[in-house]
């Protein structure tokens, strides 16, 4: 069984007030793009996940103990294999794509869990993984784990510009903290998403601990796109384009010279759902 783990990218990501919990509240519309990790689940000897270029723990091993012990699923070990492409730490939520995508491989392979269960384990898994159980495009409030699905957008190309560098996302919430970038919680309320396309409050954060990303955002805005801005907390720079056409070819152009450019396009909301 294969299943594809679209990347994310915020579309706008507004900062709130820090919670009791010590996340923060947040006003985002994420919209999963065409750049995938691709997983294979079969059975194994044992429960393991496999990924060559990742190290250490991932969200996709936690998913499917989480799922374990939730369903009280009995089948047989299963082996669940990464192929990855979202670059790692980019703020593109690779790894909480990939745990989402498991969720959906484990709720197909056994025939249990609801979708209610699903935003259950996703949201306990970590912030962004409840956004990305429905691949599309997604309003998100709370820290992450109040998820209202949105019609699927116009087509438009996105240019991605991974700049190699890893940014630590709490690192990035706690330089924000210092910066006081976030705002009110009767501000965040006031906001009407629609209007906020190409505002992300982390990026003065990102830029501070990485500078270099400044490059990245000149060489979008010089390849042509309507707005470019950092992904998510970083590293990744996107530079949005109307026409989908442009930025592939801006990609294009961009890899001609050298630069490790990609293009994508919004990924279709209705091609894969949790079972």
């Amino acid at each position: 069984m294969r299943e594809l783990a679209p990347a994310k990218i915020n579309v706008c990501l507004c900062l709130g007030p820090r919670r009791d919990d010590g996340l923060h509240e947040l006003l985002s519309v994420m919209q999963s793009i065409t750049l995938c990790d691709e997983l294979e689940m079969l059975d194994g000897q044992r429960d393991e996940t496999v990924c060559p270029d990742v190290e250490g723990p991932n969200l996709v091993a936690a998913a499917l103990a989480a799922f374990r012990e939730a369903t009280g699923w009995s089948g047989p070990p299963q082996r669940i294999e990464i192929v990855k492409r979202i670059p790692v730490a980019a703020g593109m939520g690779g790894g909480s794509a990939d745990a989402a995508a498991a969720l959906r491989l484990l709720a197909r392979r056994s025939g249990l869990g609801d979708t209610r269960l699903l935003l259950e384990l996703a949201a306990a898994l970590g912030s962004d993984v409840a956004s990305q159980l429905r691949p599309g495009r997604v309003l998100v409030r709370g820290a992450g784990e109040v998820v209202t699905a949105l019609a699927d957008p116009a087509p438009f190309g996105v240019l991605v510009l991974p700049s190699g560098q890893m940014l630590s996302t709490a690192a990035v919430y706690r330089e924000a903290d210092r910066l006081a970038l976030g705002r009110t919680a009767e501000e965040l309320a006031a906001l009407e998403p629609s209007a906020l396309t190409g505002i992300n409050d982390l990026e003065a954060a990102a830029l501070a601990l990485a500078p270099s990303i400044a490059t990245a955002l000149a060489c979008a805005r010089e390849a042509g796109a309507t707005r470019a801005m950092v992904c998510g907390s970083g590293a990744t720079v996107i530079g949005l384009f109307d026409d989908p056409l442009e930025g592939a070819r801006a990609a294009s152009r961009l890899v001609d010279h050298g630069v490790d450019a990609r293009a994508a396009r919004p990924f279709p909301g209705a091609a894969s759902a949790p079972g």
